[in-house]
Formats: structure tokens, sequence, C-alpha cells
């Protein structure tokens, strides 16, 4: 089997680019770092924001404000608008996406996968018949077929529809 290279050239970003070591959620919340561009919505005590690194196209992560990584430090104020936030990103990526489903869940502690596991965040990733193919199955790589930029212009017009 010859080897094809994939390009990727947004990843290099995040493999050379200086580390702060101040956990990324906290920075976009203020809408700094590298990924403060990618808020798509904020509420009163958690916001909306793009991945960086998406598993799929309209990959949404829902965080509180609040730096905490534990399930049960959540408020109950934190917990209702995690979910009312979840519920407007899965209106406004079925409204610019059309998914014909979606995966929607925490991994809590790095031994459940967690990546940044002391800032809790809730994935929305959309999903389609036959999405998962044998890019991530055998090569580890994702096909994305919109730029982050475009998905982000996107959802952030369909959510100023969005009640």
């Amino acid at each position: 089997m010859s080897k094809h290279p994939l390009w990727a050239p947004w990843r290099i970003e995040y493999v050379t680019g200086e580390k702060s070591g101040e956990c990324i959620f906290c920075a976009a919340a203020r809408g700094e770092g590298a990924d403060g561009g990618l808020v798509l919505d904020r509420g009163r005590q958690c916001f909306a924001m793009l991945n960086s690194f998406p598993y799929a196209s309209g990959h949404t992560m829902v965080v509180p404000y609040r730096h905490v990584g534990d399930l049960l430090s959540l408020g109950q104020e934190e917990l209702g608008e995690i979910m009312q936030l979840a519920q407007r990103i899965v209106r406004a990526l079925t409204a610019v996406m059309s998914p014909e489903g979606f995966n929607i869940g925490l991994n809590l502690g790095e031994a459940a996968g967690a990546g940044i596991a002391e800032h809790l965040h809730l994935h929305v990733v959309p999903r389609w018949a036959g999405d998962t193919n044998f890019m991530p199955v055998l090569a580890e790589t994702n096909v994305l077929p919109q730029a982050l930029e475009a998905t982000r212009d996107a959802l952030a017009a369909a959510l100023a529809e969005v009640p």
C-alpha cells in the first residue's frame, strides 16, 4: 500500500505554537487566545464555542465560565444553562448542516478521555449516516469538508435566528 500525505496546515499552529499554560476555555470566555474567535453564543453562566480540532464539521463545546472540572461542582443554573445552550446549538447545526443525528456528551477526567480535564465542557457533534469512514478508523485522521471560519460564520448567523 502506498502512502499519501494529507495536508492539514491548520494543525501546525497547535503542534508548534507556544503553549501559555492558561486554560483555553478561560481565555476563550474572555474572547482571548487562539480560540477566542470561535465563541458562538454566550449565556450568563456558560458559553458555546467551536472545537479548534473537531471530530466533525460543526463540533461545538458548551462550557461554563467558571473553571471547574467536576460535574458535581456545577450549580443548578450552570447545569440548566449548559443544556439550554446545547439545545440552541443543536437547532443552529440542524438549520445550517442538516445532520442526521448528534453525539452529545461529557468526558469527565483524563481516564474518560477528557483532553482538558480541569475545565468541564459538553461536546455537541453533528453526525451523518456513513460519516465514519476509513480515515479515522485506519489513518487516525478526520476529513472536514468545511473551513472552521465558514462553519463559525454560518452557525453564528443561524444562532441569531434561534429563540
